[in-house]
This record gives C-alpha cells, structure tokens and sequence, in this order.
C-alpha cells in the first residue's frame, strides 16, 4: 500500500489509495477512484464539472507517479459522472483531450445518480497498470 502525500488519506475510510500486487511478469498497480480532493480532504471545482476532472486527472497521476507509473500506462478509465451534469461532455472531453492529447486511454462514461460526497461531480477509476520487474 502507498500512501502519497500529495493526495488525501484514505485509510480512514478503509481503503488505499494505491496498492500494489506482484504477479509472475512483475508488479499489478491498482488505484482507487479519484475525484476532486486535494490533500487535505477540502474539494476543488466545486459546482465545475471541468475543473474536477482536471484534478481527478492530476491526483490519478500523483497516484501513478508514486510507483513509477504515468498517466500514458493507463489503457482504460471509467468515468462515473453525475447524471445531472452527463450533458456536459464537450467540457469532459477538453479536459481528457488536454490532458492525453493524441493518445487517450479507452473510456467508458457511466451516469450515477451520486458519488461519495454530494459536492463531487465525476469520478475517475483507471484499469489495472502492469509494471515489469526491474532487476
């Protein structure tokens, strides 16, 4: 389990915000949904469905980079969006578009009714990231 400074701690609520497992090739990278929290548990954009998917974004990196993963190791996201706000997808679509430019993950946009906190308004859950051993 990895606890990055830069994003909340979870363990409060039972959970990690990164684990990794081994497998016979080398290392499994597993990361807990992401939304708007910064650090200290204070969310960011609020009302701004944009502006919560760019930080989603950043803190999906954080997590990555503290096991020496990147965003480009992603090959999927599931997108869990307010259905209240799934009308605004050209804002999510500029704000995947510049964070991946030309080579975005495979997505999946799914329309909930709510998520952890009424405040946030889309969740990020990347697929699992396959790391090799390193020597």
């Amino acid at each position: 389990m990895k606890i990055p400074t830069e994003l909340f701690d979870s363990r409060k609520f039972g959970f990690a915000q990164v684990a990794v497992t081994s497998t016979p090739l080398g290392y499994a990278i597993h990361i807990s949904g992401q939304v708007a929290w910064d650090s200290n548990g204070n969310i960011v954009g609020t009302g701004d469905i944009g502006r919560q998917l760019e930080k989603s974004l950043e803190n999906l990196s954080v997590a990555l980079a503290s096991v020496g993963a990147r965003l480009d190791d992603v090959g999927s996201l599931r997108i869990y969006i307010r259905q209240t706000h799934l009308h605004q997808g050209d804002t999510i679509s500029r704000a995947l578009k510049a964070v991946f430019g030309d080579n975005p993950p495979c997505t999946t946009w799914i329309g909930v009714t709510s998520l952890a906190r009424d405040e946030f308004l889309i969740e990020i859950e990347p697929s699992v990231v396959f790391l090799p051993r390193t020597v």
